[in-house]
């Protein structure tokens, strides 16, 4: 099944844009990270994962109807071409909703964190993208079938839709109807992530090749699967029971053994660089000496500190340039 399949049973077949929208959508941190699809082209999982979303930090999209034979689009302030990579996945994810009707955009869009850079820019980006097409065009879709379209741009932007801690099931369907977010009631005020910039530079292999890439060539991969579906357990546990070392655990481990898997492909894909290393022995002699103190890692070479409130001091003494989030700080 194709994604423009999948599309044709979730909207109208005659859309009508009817306003400009401007929605926001937040980056999320997965705690059990989404590694290797079951089918590329609908962005399936082979696992599922498990979020913490960022707050304020994410992607700002502003989407309006322009009377024009093409996209106009826009990132950070500045006019892009349509040839630009940034460009052509904006139109490709648009052009899925219009289906051949002439309906054009001038899609503006602002991150306020880093894009390409191991921080879920992406994640955020489509699901704000998501957000306004699904207002700008009047389609009033429930948050479950919103999730599912947000994961046809980008598999981690179906859990950026919501707030808090985030859950991807990742389904058994062949057309993916199965596979969304969904938000977790449990809130753990005094939760701290912490964000090591180590480079934000646009990183040399993309999420989506470094993934294949692991699927395909890394033996160490068959045990993936297992261990996201040990770790996803022990999480819901974590925060059901508001355990921060059982979550600190998981969280650190879970994303030690997803880059062991991409450590294992060929060529060897380490997306770490000689400063992340150092942060995370930091990290384990603070741990050594009684901070109750964990790190995470996506695709890239940053991490993320894992820590609660009463630690803040601490954790700013040895990581004074960080950028720290409570998700759960207010409402």
């Amino acid at each position: 099944m194709t994604p423009t399949e999948v599309v044709d049973r979730l909207l109208p077949a005659r859309l009508q844009a009817r306003a400009s929208s401007e929605q926001f959508a937040p980056s999320n941190i997965a705690l059990c990270k989404y590694w290797g699809k079951r089918e590329r082209s609908l962005n399936l999982p082979v696992n599922a994962s498990l979020s913490v979303s960022l707050d304020h930090l994410g992607s700002h999209t502003r989407l309006t109807p322009i009377d024009a034979k093409q996209d106009e689009i826009r990132f950070n302030g500045r006019p892009l071409p349509l040839h630009a990579a940034f460009s052509q996945r904006v139109t490709a994810f648009i052009d899925l909703f219009r289906r051949q009707q002439p309906l054009y955009f001038r899609v503006e869009t602002r991150n306020t964190i880093p894009t390409a850079a191991g921080l879920a820019s992406s994640a955020s980006g489509f699901a704000a993208l998501t957000l306004a097409l699904n207002d700008a065009l009047g389609l009033e879709l429930e948050p479950r079938l919103l999730s599912v379209l947000a994961r046809l741009g980008s598999g981690s932007a179906c859990r950026s839709l919501f707030d808090g801690f985030v859950e991807w099931r990742m389904g058994r369907r062949a057309d993916g109807l199965d596979s969304h977010a969904v938000a977790l009631e449990a809130r753990w005020p005094g939760l701290c992530v912490g964000l090591v910039k180590v480079d934000t530079a646009q990183k040399a292999v993309d999420s989506r090749a470094g993934m294949q890439r692991t699927l395909e060539t890394a033996h160490l991969y068959q045990s993936w699967p297992l261990q996201a579906a040990a770790d996803l357990e022990k999480l819901h546990r974590a925060i059901a029971q508001q355990d921060f070392a059982l979550l600190g655990q998981t969280a650190e481990q879970n994303a030690l053994s997803m880059h062991a898997t991409m450590i294992a492909s060929w060529p060897p894909l380490l997306y770490w660089q000689p400063q992340s290393v150092a942060m995370m022995q930091t990290v384990w002699a603070l741990r050594g000496q009684g901070v109750p103190l964990y790190f995470t890692m996506d695709a890239g070479p940053n991490l993320k500190l894992l820590f609660e409130r009463p630690q803040r001091d601490a954790v700013l003494r040895h990581f004074p340039e960080l950028e720290i989030v409570e998700p759960f700080a207010t409402g």
